[in-house]
């Protein structure tokens, strides 16, 4: 994956999501999202989509410390709400082809150029939402292809669940191995005692998962079911994944 590509993703998804939803009620639960209704999805993924391209456009130093830096027009009345979405969507996309290659900015990951992290955690984030608005919808959910999907496991397995409060919990420290069987990919993560580790390659490990990419991508993010994927050794670490990741 490249950036380009990460910004097409951007706007491909977001006019998903925005079409997903533009068939709900805004009171319509969104059963990924435990608690949650279409009205707070739509509006989470436009404050989201605002703030990254605030950092991006102005090479901010800093996350912003008010929501008013973020939305100085205040939130969008509810029959306005899926084109503010869909306004914020492109706004993000063009903050981030306009940003240069060095640009300097605030991220929550060392090592990757800002702009690159912002293309791609934005097109992951933007494109689990947008699957959060299908399954509201009780409609199919779309797939993706396996180098995005692995794309994806990738992110959330060597970056996103290593944030404090976000990673998968256990007792006991537990391995868990994942295999993109149409990627040629895997990983190995340890999960427990409140910390977690991974690193790239599919090894030994307390439980295996094995199946295509765009099926584990969406598992692992605790969107779908394992249904047809291979599961081999102890399902206690699915299981508490599940549980206690804070997707």
């Amino acid at each position: 994956m490249d950036f380009a590509a990460w910004v097409e993703v951007i706007r491909a998804e977001g006019r998903r999501m925005a079409d997903a939803a533009a068939g709900l009620a805004l009171d319509d639960p969104v059963p990924s999202c435990p608690g949650w209704k279409v009205r707070r999805l739509v509006s989470h993924m436009g404050r989201v989509h605002r703030m990254a391209a605030l950092l991006v456009s102005e090479a901010r130093q800093e996350f912003p410390s008010a929501l008013a830096e973020v939305l100085p027009e205040g939130w969008p009345p509810d029959g306005e709400l899926i084109g503010w979405l869909r306004d914020g969507c492109g706004r993000l996309a063009a903050a981030l082809e306009a940003a240069p290659a060095d640009l300097e900015c605030v991220t929550f990951r060392e090592g990757q150029p800002a702009r690159d992290f912002w293309a791609r955690r934005q097109a992951h984030e933007t494109s689990i939402h947008r699957v959060d608005a299908e399954l509201a919808a009780g409609v199919p959910v779309t797939g993706f292809d396996a180098e995005y999907a692995a794309d994806g496991i990738d992110e959330l397995l060597t970056m996103f669940i290593l944030r404090p409060g976000r990673n998968p919990d256990a007792p006991r420290l537990m391995t868990l191995a994942v295999e993109a069987s149409d990627a040629g990919r895997g990983w190995t993560a340890v999960i427990g005692q409140g910390k977690a580790a991974s690193r790239r390659g599919a090894g030994k490990a307390d439980c295996t998962v094995t199946g295509p990419a765009s099926d584990l991508y969406t598992f692992l993010w605790n969107r779908t079911p394992a249904g047809g994927l291979g599961v081999e050794g102890d399902p206690d670490v699915l299981a508490h994944w599940a549980d206690s990741a804070s997707f």
